[in-house]
């Protein structure tokens, strides 16, 4: 019953994925891609709020948009988490990305018509499964949700540490990119910071913050079991893709390969 409700939210992130990949796909156009992730996530959170909210009403007047529907706290924290990190991460990749002139990852990809619309799909997947702790929570009725208890606010604790962890790591990169640009230091590569505790910490920062979301939305005991499980889909589709596909490996790879023989690089490494 609770996924058939998610069917709006997941046209949704497809339809505006598929939307912008016929505009930006025979332009190879890539420097919007982060940008587009970050609006399918607001988008789709959108979604997961009002359409209950219209279905309960039965009509739609003027008014109707205009009207926030009533959420009960930890939908209401779950939702703001979500956006506040799509808003936050969305304009710093895309700031990133137009500063540079493309995405270094689709330069071969965007060649092809068919895998760039791929990953423009792959994206709508990634936003639809990794904000199901927040779909999930928001199609309920807020009467469905129980009041907030202890293990709640350690994944509250675990989502604000988490968000902290990953701006502070890409606000340290970035000023050590800048300095660097102004010949304040001749390091090679930053391992100072956070980026002292961890190669990846603003990976780190990612992970922590969709478990602590899983949390948030899986232990509040408003969800059957099978679906409580469903949403541990979140952290575990951001492990696998953060650990093993288009985060980690790229980045160790492009590493080595610059810094392999660098005795710093190795002992930083190791």
């Amino acid at each position: 019953m609770i996924f058939s409700r998610l069917t709006p939210v997941a046209v949704s992130a497809y339809a505006l994925q598929a939307g912008l990949a016929c505009i930006f796909v025979p332009k190879a156009e890539d420097r919007f891609y982060d940008l587009s992730g970050a609006a399918g996530f607001l988008s789709t959170t959108l979604v997961s709020i009002y359409y209950p909210y219209i279905r309960s009403q039965g009509k739609i007047t003027h008014s109707t948009f205009l009207q926030l529907p009533r959420l009960a706290p930890r939908q209401a924290l779950l939702s703001a988490a979500l956006v506040i990190w799509s808003l936050r991460l969305g304009s710093f990749l895309a700031q990133r990305a137009i500063k540079a002139g493309g995405d270094s990852r689709f330069d071969e990809i965007k060649k092809d018509k068919i895998k760039f619309t791929g990953a423009w799909m792959a994206q709508a997947t990634w936003i639809f499964v990794v904000g199901l702790p927040v779909y999930i929570s928001n199609v309920l009725p807020a009467s469905a949700h129980p009041r907030l208890h202890a293990s709640d606010f350690i994944s509250l604790a675990l989502i604000a540490g988490s968000f902290a962890l990953e701006v502070m790591a890409d606000g340290q990169k970035s000023t050590w990119r800048r300095e660097k640009q102004d010949n304040k230091h001749e390091d090679s590569f930053i391992s100072k910071g956070v980026w002292g505790w961890s190669r990846h910490p603003n990976y780190v920062g990612e992970l922590g913050f969709w478990t602590g979301m899983f949390g948030l939305a899986a232990f509040s005991g408003a969800l059957p079991l099978s679906t409580a499980v469903a949403t541990a889909a979140s952290p575990l589709l951001t492990y696998v893709l953060l650990r093993h596909v288009s985060g980690v490996p790229p980045l160790e790879r492009a590493a080595d390969k610059k810094f392999g023989d660098d005795k710093k690089w190795q002992e930083y490494k190791r």
